[in-house]
């Protein structure tokens, strides 16, 4: 009931917006339009908002859940018309605020002291406001700071969205014959578990800390200093960064940013971050990113909310790259092999009409530019070959092509003749050498090797026990087949030990 009462409110905010208007194309637009006759609160609407101000203010007014999905698509400016662009745009920074008054008493609950006791100074004015929290100026010791607060009531919102979202997805999932694929429920709850670790502020720190350590002393990423003595559950305190936000292009080029490169280091950045650290920045939307102007010809980025963070299974990373090196390489066999290996499709998948298909799509935008690459049509393309084939939507990697899409949005804006291709190739080209090599499989056999030394050294011992228990006639056969077992496993784990003594002599002596 509950769900259905949420539901008739989400009608109510959509229709007093007018965004009835803008669905011309709806087959059933009528059905819509007349349960209008049921709330008289919408027999007379004002209709003098321009569109994209309306839908903004939808976005707005459904909540949070609904913001963070306006930021998502705003970041793919290309695919919106210019006026819903413009002001989707805004839902990255740009959020109605709360009171900062009301900032300010939370603040103050959770830190357990008086703001101007702590700070030197605190502006009760946002410096920015997003869909779970907003951001206050400050100084602390002389040092410009920013304080993060979430929103008041934030949870219980969100929690009452995520039974909307799997109250939806149960009806998908029974009646609709495609949810086997597309998994709705296992995508809500992958949803569920990354919107809720954002409602964590104390996480979100370690998340910063952990990103700043794979980047110490890198000309590519700065991440700013965490001051934990302030910072708890609802309240992060971290130093402030200044620089350009990467969405003002003007202002980059006032002060002579060499685009160029800036674009080339943020797929760079992406690709360290998924496939050398296994950990990256799944909320890249141009509000959360802004660029040095301390060395114009080597621009750096500066990245902060560190709420939503990615990281995948060594499985799926290892897949991934390999499917990415296959696709650089235009070996489409190769990612038609790799999709039925890692499961992704069905194992009786028929890997040469797979590759035809997967080549009908990637090879017509194969070394062109971003701006010559019209990613609408690709999308719908790659759906179609998904029915086609019955390719399994892949939950746990969600998070992770939308934070693609977020990259590829920027690159775009950034610099439209990006050649993705030629900047993404020498990175694999290198994470191959990295991790396909021999050298590279000497220093995974030796991080087990202590294992492996052990179950040799505990051999005789082993050995030794086996033979005491077998004077027990009533478990001669279970401890012989354990016996079996472990020598087996022991024997395996002596010859990878010699081949990785081998190995390594080989190494030596090159």
């Amino acid at each position: 009931m509950i769900q259905i009462i949420r539901l008739i409110k989400i009608y109510i905010i959509i229709m007093r917006n007018s965004l009835d208007k803008d669905l011309f194309d709806f087959k059933y637009l009528w059905l819509i339009k007349i349960l209008r006759i049921f709330v008289p609160a919408l027999w007379i609407r004002n209709n003098s908002l321009e569109r994209g101000v309306r839908i903004k203010k939808t976005f707005e007014e459904l909540g949070p859940i609904f913001v963070k999905l306006g930021q998502a698509i705003s970041t793919r400016k290309d695919l919106l018309p210019n006026d819903i662009a413009k002001e989707l745009v805004k839902l990255q920074d740009d959020v109605t605020p709360f009171p900062g008054e009301e900032a300010k008493e939370a603040i103050e609950l959770a830190i357990g002291n008086n703001v101007n006791d702590v700070f030197d100074e605190f502006d009760l004015a946002p410096l920015a406001s997003a869909s779970v929290a907003q951001v206050h100026a400050a100084k602390l010791d002389g040092k410009d700071v920013v304080v993060k607060v979430l929103r008041p009531g934030i949870r219980r919102l969100i929690q009452k969205d995520i039974h909307l979202m799997y109250f939806i997805a149960k009806i998908i999932n029974k009646f609709w014959k495609e949810s086997k694929r597309l998994k709705p429920l296992e995508i809500v709850n992958e949803y569920e578990k990354v919107i809720f670790a954002e409602l964590d502020l104390i996480r979100e720190a370690s998340n910063a800390n952990l990103l700043k350590r794979n980047f110490t002393n890198s000309t590519y990423l700065y991440v700013p200093e965490i001051y934990w003595e302030y910072t708890r559950q609802n309240v992060l305190v971290m130093e402030r960064i200044f620089g350009i936000q990467i969405s003002n292009i003007a202002e980059l080029n006032k002060q002579n940013i060499n685009i160029k490169r800036l674009a080339e280091k943020g797929v760079e950045i992406f690709f360290t971050q998924v496939f050398q650290h296994n950990f990256f920045h799944a909320d890249m939307h141009p509000g959360n990113i802004f660029v040095s102007y301390e060395n114009p010809e080597d621009p750096k980025y500066c990245a902060v909310d560190f709420g939503i963070m990615g990281s995948l299974s060594e499985s799926d990373q290892r897949y991934l790259a390999l499917n990415f090196q296959a696709f650089f390489q235009r070996d489409y066999k190769r990612v038609a092999e790799l999709h039925v290996d890692s499961g992704w499709v069905g194992k009786d998948t028929r890997v040469d009409e797979f590759e035809n298909s997967i080549r009908s799509v990637c090879e017509p935008i194969f070394e062109k530019p971003l701006r010559e690459i019209s990613f609408g049509n690709l999308l719908l393309r790659l759906f179609s070959v998904a029915r086609q084939f019955n390719m399994n939507v892949q939950p746990q990697l969600v998070l992770l092509q939308k934070t693609l899409l977020n990259v590829e949005g920027l690159g775009r804006d950034l610099y439209p003749d990006l050649d993705l291709w030629v900047t993404a190739k020498p990175f694999f080209e290198k994470w191959t050498k990295d991790n396909r090599s021999i050298s590279s499989l000497i220093k995974k056999l030796s991080k087990s090797s202590p294992k492996f030394i052990n179950e040799i050294t505990e051999f005789p011992e082993t050995l030794s026990m086996i033979k005491d228990k077998l004077n027990n006639d009533s478990q001669q056969k279970e401890l012989e087949s354990l016996k079996s077992k472990i020598k087996r496993s022991q024997l395996k784990n002596m010859i990878l030990f010699i081949i990785l003594f081998l190995m390594i002599l080989i190494e030596i002596t090159q």
